[in-house]
């Protein structure tokens, strides 16, 4: 397992982070925290680019729980079928809004707790939605979260529920509301996995991975 970064290190990341982008934002389009959580719910195995072309009509009609059950699963696919997985996708979309509306007086609910009770929601989900929404520093570790702590040395670990402990006990509490979404960028856009882009990696000279590109 990669080494951890000192506490002092790991402010001077993140400080540069914060300093290159203040408020980095999520980059999948919504309208409230339904369409938010239907979107994040379509985009597992889909990158947002693509969830975003399939919810671009769909979110003019639909942002409500009960505006998706009166629109019906058949037309929902017909949304969103160019997305993986779309089919079996659907399915949990309509169950989540027959949840909502029978269990949550067509609401989402605000608690990880209740979040993760909603078909096709796990905990990933869950925390990009308290973490976009109602602005919670909640950690939602995706491949590019868990390939950055372990190869810089931010928050190592062997599974993603450790990865997301190691964020939360390593990270300053200045840095955690948006410290996801920094690392996901830095993962998308320069610390890709096959070839990080190390020579534009603001970091470069803080981070632990031996196999830089420079």
């Amino acid at each position: 397992m990669q080494k951890q970064l000192s506490y002092q290190v790991i402010c001077k990341i993140f400080t540069r982070f914060q300093n290159n982008e203040p408020e980095p934002k999520g980059e999948l389009n919504h309208v409230n925290a339904y369409t938010l959580i239907v979107a994040v719910a379509l985009s597992a195995q889909a990158t947002d680019k693509g969830v975003n072309k399939a919810t671009a009509a769909l979110f003019k009609i639909v942002d409500t729980p009960q505006k998706m059950l009166d629109l019906g699963e058949e037309s929902l696919i017909e949304h969103i079928k160019t997305i993986g997985l779309y089919k079996t996708k659907a399915r949990n979309v309509m169950k989540m809004a027959h949840l909502l509306v029978d269990e949550f007086g067509g609401e989402v609910p605000n608690s990880r707790a209740a979040l993760v009770s909603l078909p096709g929601v796990g905990r990933k989900t869950a925390n990009v939605v308290l973490n976009m929404w109602w602005q919670q520093p909640a950690q939602a570790v995706d491949t590019h979260i868990f390939r950055i702590g372990n190869r810089v040395g931010i928050a190592p670990g062997k599974t993603v529920d450790h990865v997301e402990r190691a964020i939360e006990d390593n990270v300053p509490a200045d840095f955690q509301l948006h410290a996801h979404h920094w690392l996901i960028l830095h993962g998308r856009y320069i610390c890709m996995a096959r070839k990080p882009k190390c020579k534009a990696c603001i970091i470069r000279d803080l981070c632990l991975f031996e196999e830089k590109n420079l």
